[in-house]
């Protein structure tokens, strides 16, 4: 079969989900896609039942920033879809118009700015008479739409002079020690926006709160405009409140999820030191529970008797059964279908049993190619079978219990590059404890028997290995994370003396960071590093799901997943005793929808228990694009190799929802 050297891929996927005893029904909403396609508005039809009308915004120095907060504040122009019936109805419209505009051009600083709507070749004023606007709007019934100008001349922009902080309870001013100027953010010249002020003043709020002032609150905000000088001078107070902790944490809303359980991902006790990321913390440690559906953290408008503040913990829960189907078909890997049950609280303590099934395609890997169905092998069918249990909080503490039984047949390759057969049967048990919602670890028995075959030969073993690991994750988004950094490491002895047949012992680690280069996030700098070892077994006794491989969509993008690593007979990969990959990316945001990527990945896989660098590494190179949603980001990356060999393809298309790690 001959192929293109531009691989295309075509994937159609269907995913069903019904859920037992409840159906989730969500709107939906109609978009412009990219949000790259503007669209022209088109005055509306003459009408002989009503008076269409449209409009237009003339501003005296084309601002189109002031044009914008017009368009956001006009009832005329958020109701331009809705004709009136009459000239004395569009009139009114108008005229109710006169108010919020000029407050939305004082917002932005604009304290001497004039206002002045055209209504059909008619000035119209605030308090001028309306009855011949009105017979001039009329005029148009039946033969057009109505146009109407808002004429502005917005002025000079307004400045900062003196601005002073006070607080509320003492009536004193604040210092710099008690209240630094770099937290107010303003500074005298600075344009006197309205909305400047309500930032620094929520910033004020906040730099108390942050300093364990659980009841800090702003009072009020002072301008005074002196229009002749086009300055303004402002003053804020604020009442910071006393120093509190926080005190006692309740839990409420948990009618079939026990509350010790939800308390142990609370993190937090009486007495801690209170802080806004405390708080935030509470609530997105609490949500990884799944068995809830919604958590809600409230604070206490007043102390308790020891001068602490109560927290309340507020959760919904989520229905217990869901089950779900899904089926793929790719022109590469062929059709696949995938179905789950689960049950989110089977006793009542937030327990998770979850079934989990695959059936797929195994791409050959000894040159042969099915073209039609009649070429169809049962050894053709992969499987995958995966029971899963969680048991969080064991007896209310912050220890889980996990364990997990794995039945897999499985075949990778499919080209010149080779690839090996794999049957196993795994079963784990893990506890892990949790420090806090960023770092945990885990320790328990793997158990795996299996069969795996490539050209290095057949390999049957059975491994009893004692895994020990620990995850570190800072992140601010677990899709699409801004800054922080994960980190997960773990090894796992397989010793002969508890009855493995491979005496090896198996470490993995991989970090990743995140930078963000401005406060809004618009650019981001994303770097990872992973490794991998293998000691005491030589390569040809390791089973070939144990070896390393680099290359594909999460390792180095633009080769063939796992075709990059050491050679064996007719020059297939056949993997190695260790890894070592790692990706940069800066990830720029176009617009609030819109991303680039440009990107580099670097990895390979080596003979030798660390990495040696005998084998060479191989790199690649890509732009992506991204489209951000309200749950992350859908991923498209082209990447291509910087040093081809023969078979690997110029071009290799990935696409996905969330970022490449």
């Amino acid at each position: 079969m001959q192929r293109s050297p531009w691989r295309k891929a075509l994937s159609i996927s269907a995913c069903f989900v019904a859920y037992t005893a409840f159906i989730e029904r969500s709107e939906a909403q109609a978009f412009d896609f990219f949000r790259l396609f503007g669209s022209k508005e088109t005055p509306p039809a003459a009408s002989s039942q009503s008076l269409p009308y449209f409009l237009t915004f003339a501003i005296a120095g084309e601002k189109k920033a002031i044009e914008q907060a017009l368009k956001d504040t006009s009832t005329l122009y958020r109701l331009r879809d809705e004709a009136p019936a009459d000239g004395d109805s569009l009139v009114r419209r108008t005229q109710a118009d006169f108010g919020p505009l000029l407050d939305a051009l004082w917002g932005l600083g604009y304290y001497n700015a004039t206002l002045v709507f055209d209504i059909a070749g008619v000035p119209l004023s605030l308090g001028d008479d309306a009855g011949r606007a009105a017979r001039a709007a009329e005029a148009y019934r039946a033969r057009a739409a109505v146009p109407i100008t808002a004429r502005v001349d917005p002025g000079p922009l307004f400045e900062l002079r003196n601005i002073q902080t006070e607080n509320a309870q003492t009536r004193r001013h604040f210092t710099n020690q008690e209240l630094p100027s770099k937290v107010i953010g303003l500074s005298p010249g600075d344009p006197a926006r309205a909305a400047d002020l309500r930032a620094a003043q929520a910033r004020m709020v906040d730099y108390f709160r942050a300093q364990s002032r659980p009841l800090a609150k702003a009072v009020s905000i002072d301008p005074v405009v002196f229009h002749p000088a086009r300055i303004m001078d402002v003053s804020f107070a604020l009442a910071p409140g006393p120093v509190a902790p926080i005190g006692k944490i309740s839990i409420t809303g948990a009618e079939n999820v026990d509350p010790a359980v939800i308390r142990s991902f609370v993190y937090v006790e009486p007495g801690d030191a209170y802080s806004p990321k405390a708080i935030a913390d509470m609530r997105k440690s609490v949500g990884r529970i799944q068995a809830l559906g919604s958590v809600r953290i409230r604070e206490s408008e007043t102390l308790d008797a020891l001068g602490q503040l109560p927290v309340f913990v507020e959760v919904t829960e989520r229905k217990p059964r869901v089950v779900g189907f899904s089926a793929r078909y790719s022109t590469i890997d062929g059709p696949a279908l995938h179905g789950y049950w689960e049950h989110r609280n089977l006793f009542g303590g937030a327990e998770r049993l979850r079934f989990e099934s695959d059936i797929f395609l195994a791409p050959r890997n000894d040159g042969t190619r099915i073209k039609r169905i009649g070429d169809l092998e049962p050894s053709d069918i992969g499987g995958r079978f995966r029971i899963s249990f969680l048991k969080p909080a064991l007896y209310g503490t912050r220890n889980d219990l996990l364990i997990d039984g794995l039945l897999e047949r499985d075949r990778t390759g499919g080209d010149r590059f080779g690839g090996y057969t794999s049957r196993l049967a795994d079963l784990t048990g893990f506890i892990r404890h949790r420090f806090s919602d960023t770092f945990s670890m885990q320790a328990g028995l793997q158990i795996q028997k299996g069969q795996t075959s490539d050209v290095l030969g057949q390999i049957d073993y059975l491994v009893v290995g004692t895994p020990v690991s620990l995850t570190y994750d800072s992140t601010d988004k677990p899709l699409d994370p801004s800054r922080g950094m994960r980190v997960t490491a773990s090894i796992v002895p397989y010793p002969t003396f508890l009855g493995s047949t491979v005496g090896m012992t198996v470490s993995k680690a991989s970090a990743s960071a995140y930078y963000s280069l401005d406060e809004d996030a618009r650019f981001i700098l994303a770097g990872r590093v992973g490794l991998g070892s293998i000691l005491g077994a030589p390569l040809d006794e390791i089973p070939a799901n144990f070896r390393f491989f680099a290359g594909g969509g999460g390792s180095v993008r633009g080769f063939r997943y796992q075709s990059i690593g050491p050679q064996g007979p007719f020059g297939f990969v056949v993997g190695g005793r260790s890894l070592l990959e790692g990706s940069l990316e800066a990830r720029i945001r176009v617009t609030d929808t819109i991303g680039i990527v440009p990107f580099v990945d670097a990895g390979g896989a080596f003979d030798s228990g660390f990495p040696d660098f005998d084998d060479k590494m191989r790199f690649s190179a890509g732009l992506g694009l991204r489209y951000y949603t309200a749950i992350g980001p859908i991923r498209l990356d082209v990447a291509a190799p910087l040093d081809r060999r023969p078979g690997d393809k110029p071009v290799s298309i990935y696409v996905s929802i969330g970022q490449a790690f």
